[in-house]
């Protein structure tokens, strides 16, 4: 019966879900799956008949041809690794790069007739194999069937047929399974799945059709085949080096940046285009929001992981990313550059390391770094949020844009430090360097924001007690001072400056600013007038633990008499240009006679910033100062990057390839107090993987001797690099060159 006429009140919420939410699926969405994953595969049927059995069941197909066996061709001193630049890839699988042929040989029961025999070999890659989204390729024999991938029979010989088979220039890069495929009457019979008839087909900077081609064989061999590489820091006066090895061909490493690009849950296929697949990885480097492969840490505290300072090379951070599933501690910006850097080149991307010396971070989107003074000329850290990094590293990648107006391809930018985001997600680039230079910051991807980090105008402003701010003096020079990279073929720098912008103050710079001024990127119009005195400040090598003197030189172009209230602030800095402490605060009154110059020498001790120095040793002295005849606000800013003691690392033995060798590190503590904590790691491509000891101490004066037993696995040219670290002094390095023979 139903109750008639009864109100229904309503109920109380019914209870919150426990546990986790469901994964969101593409029930409902899609017929199927998307596949996101190289690693996940389908079954492909042994056996594939044609129709429904009779009462009798499935005819046997033995009288057809069957395969007996399928020769990859796979090892390095076969004709497939060498003529795809891949025989230094540490895997067994065979590793191809698209566009290019390379051979596959079949062995059947008896010999192949083309009149009656129909092959196929079958390519897939991804969950859900499909024809029409490229990931599942058949390849034949014949001429008159051919599909997007090319084949051809190159050879035959009594029952084994070598087939040549040329991937699309523009197909997905990944691990594809490889099947070969007979077709009968009754059905399709097929080879079982093997993995060692996987193969790795790569990006092609030696094919013309390939979005990544480069015509030029010194930069192909230096930004895809070189393993070891150097990455410039320093000052932009006082350049210092980092050897890295990128060690793109060691074992795990290609199954590595593969795993990546399946963590981000880029689709299968997206993954041909090199301005996808470099936008994702920009992202997918580092943690901030998609769990990527390395942790960011700035503060000097890396009681949970490695000092970004540690690390010697990609090989470690990569593998144990792949591994552990988990983002990998810590890095700052040259090691998410030299890590992105092993991906590229991994995938067969042309790529580098680039240095911008003194690069802007600017808080606002503008053109301005801005820095605050008082009305006596101290700068205001209150108020002064913008910092200026003495320098950045990213990367560059070689890549056509079709998605952009001709002339905008070439070389383009990629960060993966996380800085800005970018769609939403911490990411930079690709933007090409053309674009940049040109001042069209309106194309994609993230051009305005590169243009910023080297042309910001660093603008002094007075700021009076009720708020106001006067620029008081524009530095339109002293951003984005200097670009460099490695040179192709060399241990030398390369200046490539001017690849990113026109000489300062060129009638093609102005254009370029005004060019930007469109596009929303506003800078400071006024130029204050220079006034009559001039201060300036030396350039210094220190090392740590050294006593120095600065010299502050006052220049009065005038012809009267001039004093000047000076203010002369020394800090530790980090490398970002964020000031840690104050070790220094001095405020000389000068005197200057016309048209004369003063020197003021102040005596900086040891003691007063050994204690309060942070990694990479950077102190930082403004000197600001007003003159008090005329009102003018003087300022000079200058970095003085402390040079650490180096380590001595030497080899010995036969030189010979599979022949055992010897290298030794030693590092003498030339300080009076001891170091602690002191991590010494060591590597070296093709010689070396990483290895690392640790010291728990180091006291003053005393020496440690670090012998390693090493095997060459192939001949060239090698060096092997190895770091000591701890809190108290951060990255003492060593190197030393040799050439193994065969």
């Amino acid at each position: 019966m139903s109750d008639q006429g009864v109100t229904v009140t309503p109920s109380s919420d019914p209870p919150i879900p426990t546990g986790p939410p469901p994964k969101v699926t593409n029930r409902g969405r899609t017929a199927a799956p998307i596949s996101i994953s190289n690693s996940d595969t389908t079954d492909i049927p042994e056996f594939e008949y044609f129709g429904v059995p009779g009462p009798r069941g499935l005819p046997p197909l033995t009288e057809f041809l069957d395969i007996w066996d399928v020769d990859m061709m796979r090892r390095p001193d076969e004709v497939n690794k060498k003529l795809h630049h891949t025989a230094v890839y540490n895997t067994d699988s065979l590793v191809v790069r698209r566009g290019q042929e390379f051979q596959v040989k079949i062995t059947f029961n008896r010999p192949y007739k083309p009149a009656e025999d129909k092959f196929a070999v079958e390519f897939v890659i991804g969950s859900s194999p499909q024809y029409s989204k490229g990931t599942y390729i058949p390849v034949f024999p014949s001429q008159d069937r051919q599909s997007i991938w090319d084949g051809r029979v190159a050879n035959t010989s009594d029952n084994a047929v070598t087939m040549a088979i040329k991937p699309a220039a523009d197909c997905i890069v990944g691990k594809y399974h490889m099947y070969v495929a007979v077709s009968t009457p009754y059905g399709i019979r097929r080879t079982r799945r093997d993995k060692s008839r996987d193969l790795y087909v790569l990006f092609n900077p030696w094919v013309a059709d390939d979005a990544v081609f480069l015509d030029d064989e010194k930069e192909r061999e230096e930004c895809v085949m070189t393993e070891m590489g150097i990455i410039y820091h320093g000052a932009y006066d006082d350049i210092a080096e980092r050897d890295w090895n990128y060690g793109q061909f060691n074992y795990g490493v290609l199954d590595a940046c593969l795993y990546i690009m399946d963590r981000s849950e880029m689709p299968i296929t997206n993954r041909g285009d090199p301005i996808k697949v470099t936008r994702k990885a920009s992202a997918m480097l580092n943690s901030r929001d998609d769990n990527g492969v390395l942790v960011g840490n700035w503060s000097g505290d890396y009681t949970y992981g490695v000092a970004p300072t540690s690390w010697t090379g990609s090989t470690d951070i990569l593998l144990t990313y792949a591994t552990s599933k988990m983002p990998v501690c810590y890095a700052q910006c040259w090691v998410y550059a030299a890590v992105f850097n092993t991906f590229l080149r991994c995938l067969g991307i042309p790529s580098r390391v680039v240095t911008n010396y003194y690069s802007a971070h600017d808080n606002d989107g503008n053109l301005k770094t801005d820095i605050i003074l008082d009305e006596n000329g101290r700068i205001d850290r209150n108020r002064t949020k913008d910092s200026v990094w003495n320098y950045h590293c990213w990367n560059e990648c070689y890549m056509s844009r079709p998605d952009l107006p001709a002339g905008f391809g070439g070389w383009q930018v990629v960060d993966a430090t996380p800085q800005e985001t970018s769609d939403g997600m911490y990411r930079c680039g690709p933007a090409s360097v053309q674009a940049i230079k040109h001042g069209q910051i309106c194309y994609p991807f993230d051009a305005a924001f590169v243009f910023a980090e080297i042309n910001s105008d660093v603008v002094f402003y007075s700021r009076s007690k009720d708020g106001t701010m006067e620029p008081i003096k524009v530095n339109p020079s002293h951003i984005g001072r200097m670009v460099l990279t490695k040179t192709p073929g060399e241990m030398t720098r390369r200046d490539i400056t001017d690849q990113y912008k026109f000489p300062e103050g060129s009638t093609e710079e102005r254009t370029v600013m005004e060019k930007a001024d469109e596009y929303g990127c506003k800078r400071e119009k006024s130029r204050p007038p220079p006034g009559d005195v001039e201060l300036v400040l030396p350039t210094l090598e220190v090392n740590v633990g050294d006593d120095f003197e600065l010299s502050l030189e006052f220049i009065n172009r005038s012809n009267q008499h001039r004093t000047v209230d000076t203010y002369v602030s020394g800090n530790v800095v980090y490398y970002t240009g964020v000031t840690s402490s104050e070790f220094l605060f001095k405020t000389p009154t000068v005197r200057i006679g016309p048209n004369k110059s003063v020197k003021e020498t102040l005596t900086i001790e040891s003691k007063s910033y050994m204690k309060k120095l942070v990694e990479q040793a950077n102190l930082n002295f403004i000197a600001t100062g007003k003159v008090k005849e005329t009102n003018q606000i003087v300022t000079a800013m200058k970095v003085v990057t402390l040079h650490n003691p180096k380590l001595t690392i030497e080899v010995s033995g036969l030189y010979k390839v599979n022949e055992e060798m010897i290298a030794t590190v030693e590092f003498t503590n030339p300080f009076s107090f001891t170091l602690e904590g002191v991590y010494v790691r060591m590597e070296g491509p093709g010689v070396m993987l990483p290895k690392y000891k640790y010291y728990s101490m180091i006291t003053g004066g005393s020496s440690l001797v670090w012998t390693e037993y090493f095997t060459p696995l192939r001949a060239g040219s090698t060096r092997l690099i190895a770091i000591l670290d701890c809190p108290a002094l951060r990255e003492v390095t060593g190197q030393v060159s040799f050439t193994i023979e065969p």
